[in-house]
């Protein structure tokens, strides 16, 4: 019998890895379509879909509930990872397709079918290869906030129940997060004392820290100064 790890409807902070490279894949398939056969109102309906599978949750989002009804219970559950990047990858796209929309309906259907085919590349290439783009931008921007405002330069050792001492890693994790116990793995197999905190519990952490991306680890001195990333 079928079993997951995550419901694919409760469990939003992770996400099924091949379930993005499906939605993917139809969003890119469609948008081409668009493009090349001019059927331009397409596009309209892929940003609208989007837009409710955003809005609403992953049961109104159609490629999704195939993935989930359809291919999952066949292929098996995939890797676990965060649910953040794939979601702002979304908004990017659903962003794309309504200004692609609206060039067409103000009469710049250039502007249109240029934005369409950018959004069709794109999620063709996260689909077939992995790489997608609007996760690497939501990575890129989660950093950024954490440098300006500061929050990743100490921890309270104390507030987190956690003795100083050599080799002290502090990771960021979540139970269903597949990258997240892998990475756990190996620095446990690299001969260092890992502490977790799961996000899922500890939201107040994860909001305080900054933590905008798991799984997320750093090496803190005896003071709770942190030393640096520890990279997945």
């Amino acid at each position: 019998m079928f079993r997951r790890q995550a419901d694919p409807y409760r469990d939003l902070a992770v996400i099924d890895s091949r379930a993005p490279r499906f939605n993917q894949a139809v969003v890119g398939l469609v948008a081409l379509l668009a493009v090349t056969t001019g059927l331009w109102p397409l596009l309209a309906l892929l940003a609208l879909q989007l837009w409710v599978g955003l809005a609403l949750g992953r049961r109104w989002c159609l490629p999704c509930v195939a993935y989930f009804e359809w291919v999952q219970p066949r292929l098996g559950e995939g890797p676990l990872e965060d649910s953040r990047p794939p979601r702002f990858a979304n908004v990017l796209g659903a962003v794309f397709l309504t200004v692609a929309t609206a060039a067409h309906l103000a009469g710049v259907p250039r502007l249109g079918s240029a934005l369409g085919l950018t959004v069709a590349s794109l999620a063709l290439l996260a689909s077939a290869t992995g790489l997608c783009a609007g996760c690497h931008v939501y990575r890129l921007l989660a950093r950024v906030r954490g440098i300006r405002t500061r929050l990743l330069e100490r921890v309270d050792l104390q507030e987190l129940g956690i003795e100083p001492g050599p080799g002290l890693v502090v990771q960021f994790t979540h139970p269903l997060c597949a990258d997240c116990q892998a990475l756990s793995r190996r620095l446990s197999d690299e001969g260092r004392r890992v502490v977790l905190i799961d996000v899922s519990r500890r939201p107040d952490l994860a909001r305080r820290y900054g933590v905008a991306v798991v799984p997320l680890a750093y090496a803190i001195g005896d003071d709770g100064r942190i030393a640096g990333p520890v990279r997945g």
